[in-house]
């Protein structure tokens, strides 16, 4: 039985998938995962919405309000240490977004907000890359769209690398109570791929209490909401797995708690 909070990937077709709020049973984060082949377009209305659109693979143009950017994109695979093109979309526009090779495209979204904000592409030579861990718990980072950054009201993009045989999002953490600076609550999606593609993962999403407790085996593509708890990944040996993340909430601060039981790996040795 396939766990209420995976969604399953469709294998072929232009939509790979899309979680919206309704679906999760949430209020903040959306996201929409589309392959387009060259010369095809993709329109999308914000309305009320921000959009933080990422070029997952391939070159893409995307034209806002009667001006076009081209040539955004320069990935064959996520897994290539290369930052990703990406454009910040507010509220109240129309974005028409042209595969200039075969493309594949995340479309993350939140409520907008009230202070108004401006289209701005992200330079991907200006996106911050860092690397977390240490031993079979590294793993390697990519600020998309981080809390520091004022571009947007309530979206947080970020792409992790896990190679295979490493844990990820771990020790388990949490951020589902608005507590700052102690804790924040925001939702979240796990978009992962994997490398070589036929691979799976798996990933854990549970409470103190275990009231929520979800096991999830994971394949190309496929999305994990985490609308609270704790929420651990892992990559079987063999198979290297990347994910974007995108979180959002009442505020745009991401401050977690780590699951005590497993705290103590932290520990200086």
């Amino acid at each position: 039985m396939v766990s209420p909070l995976l969604a399953k990937a469709a294998p072929t077709g232009r939509e790979i998938v899309n979680v919206t709020p309704e679906r999760a049973g949430w209020t903040h984060v959306g996201f929409r995962a589309v392959r387009l082949v060259k010369g095809e377009s993709e329109t999308v209305s914000t309305s009320t919405r921000e959009l933080c659109l990422v070029v997952l693979t391939g070159t893409v143009s995307v034209t806002i309000d009667g001006q076009t950017h081209e040539h955004l994109g320069t990935r064959k695979s996520v897994f290539e240490e290369v930052s990703p093109a990406a454009v910040y979309v507010p509220a109240g526009k129309t974005v028409v977004v042209l595969a200039e090779t075969d493309a594949e495209v995340g479309l993350c979204t939140a409520p907008a907000g009230n202070t108004p904000h401006t289209v701005k592409v992200l330079d991907p030579a200006n996106m911050r890359r860092s690397v977390r861990g240490k031993g079979t718990n590294t793993r390697y980072v990519c600020d998309v769209l981080p809390h520091d950054d004022p571009t947007a009201a309530h979206l947080l993009v970020v792409e992790v690398l896990t190679p295979a045989s490493h844990s990820s999002s771990y020790p388990p953490h949490k951020h589902d109570i608005e507590q700052p600076p102690v804790e924040t609550l925001l939702e979240e999606t796990y978009y992962h791929r994997l490398n070589p593609p036929q691979g799976f993962a798996f990933q854990r999403v549970y409470t103190d209490d275990r009231s929520l407790d979800e096991a999830c085996a994971v394949e190309n593509h496929d999305v994990v909401m985490v609308p609270r708890g704790y929420h651990p990944v892992v990559a079987p040996h063999g198979y290297d797995l990347y994910y974007l993340n995108v979180m959002a909430g009442p505020n745009r601060f991401w401050v977690f708690k780590n699951d005590p039981a497993h705290e103590w790996m932290l520990a200086a040795k």
